[in-house]
């Protein structure tokens, strides 16, 4: 790893019963890196996100964040998982912003933002109320502190699920389709918020099936099919001048997809 690398991945492999869902994946994220994952559904992009902050175990291969293993320890030669209170510590570390909001119903947004702070890390409730607010007014929702979720639409949701991920002040962002769960019309809110955050200089990892995106935010693209990375660089070249087969095939499908008004996860 370079003294540049928050992330590595290196020779993971993940089986789910008999289906090899992971062949020996390697990527590495840079800090301040926004990397985009895109491929077509059952490629492995999900299990792989999920494996980069423990939400999956893996069946070889190591993840490191910031150089320390996430989810083992090595014994000698062997890695041992970790104990699920260590497993939590470190996703104190890694943020992640799911499909659906998985919003708690019963409380406002900024009680939804400030749960993490006050509950894991032990943040006074005064301190966390302000913390709260302040994000949910970086991501445009200053306006529904009070709101709880049923009274918000499904992008202002997400942008509060963004607003609780940053609560923790993790140090890498991952995103599993953000905008799969949207209608068409509230997915702008959602990525310009993502846009606004990579301006930051947040390092993300984002699974995406929104190809413009990725094009205007990404520093890399990932192309996965069939549990492997076909191909992989700089995110204006990948996507715009495809050099393996079946990444211009893939990405002629979404084009297709979006001139029918059809929609690819």
């Amino acid at each position: 790893m370079s003294d540049h690398t928050l992330l590595s991945v290196q020779g993971v492999h993940k089986w789910l019963g008999h289906n090899h869902v992971l062949r020996g994946v390697d990527l590495t994220v840079d800090r301040g890196q926004v990397l985009c994952i895109l491929g077509p559904s059952g490629s492995g992009k999900t299990t792989l996100l999920r494996c980069m902050n423990h939400l999956e175990t893996i069946d070889a291969g190591t993840i490191e964040l910031d150089g320390a293993l996430i989810g083992y320890e090595k014994r000698g030669t062997r890695l041992i998982e970790l104990a699920p209170t260590d497993v939590a510590r470190q996703r104190q570390r890694i943020g992640m912003v799911f499909q659906q909001f998985n919003l708690f119903p019963h409380l406002t947004a900024l009680e939804n933002v400030m749960v993490g702070p006050t509950r894991v890390r032990r943040m006074a409730t005064a301190e966390a109320r302000e913390a709260a607010a302040e994000l949910l007014s970086r991501v445009g929702l200053a306006d529904r502190v009070d709101a709880r979720p049923r009274q918000l639409s499904g992008g202002q949701q997400q942008r509060v699920a963004i607003a609780r991920a940053l609560a923790m002040d993790p140090e890498l962002i991952l995103f599993d389709e953000p905008t799969s769960a949207l209608d068409p019309e509230l997915v702008g809110d959602v990525l310009t918020t993502m846009k606004k955050l990579a301006e930051d200089g947040m390092t993300m990892v984002v699974v995406t099936h929104e190809v413009k995106f990725a094009e205007e935010v990404a520093d890399v693209a990932v192309i996965m099919d069939r549990g492997v990375i076909v191909e992989s660089g700089p995110a204006g070249a990948v996507l715009g001048a495809p050099r393996h087969p079946r990444t211009a095939k893939f990405l002629g499908h979404l084009q297709l997809d979006d001139a029918t008004g059809g929609h690819d996860a």
